[in-house]
């Protein structure tokens, strides 16, 4: 973080509760905090699924990451699923 000491829960602070006042305040009716972290479900967050666009060179690039990417759609929507169930909120 570039400080000189240490600060007990700076990145909750700055990438979360900070968010959230701000987002409270200005009647934002949503806040996402950013991809990847299991400890977000704890701060209420469920997982969302994010999406990403990249270009690859050489074009052969394509083809073998096409298989890898199809797999990993898979295991991100399994993961996806499991961590929902761990939602802190009421269910029905």
């Amino acid at each position: 973080w570039g400080c000189n000491e240490s600060i007990e829960c700076l990145h909750f602070e700055t990438c979360y509760y900070q968010g959230i006042d701000y987002a409270i305040a200005q009647g934002l009716r949503c806040f996402e905090p950013g991809a990847q972290g299991e400890h977000k479900i704890a701060r209420g967050f469920l997982p969302t699924i994010t999406h990403s666009r990249h270009r690859l060179y050489p074009e052969g690039f394509h083809r073998l990451l096409a298989q890898h990417l199809a797999q990993e759609r898979l295991m991100v929507a399994e993961r996806g699923e499991s961590l929902t169930e761990r939602s802190p909120y009421k269910q029905g």
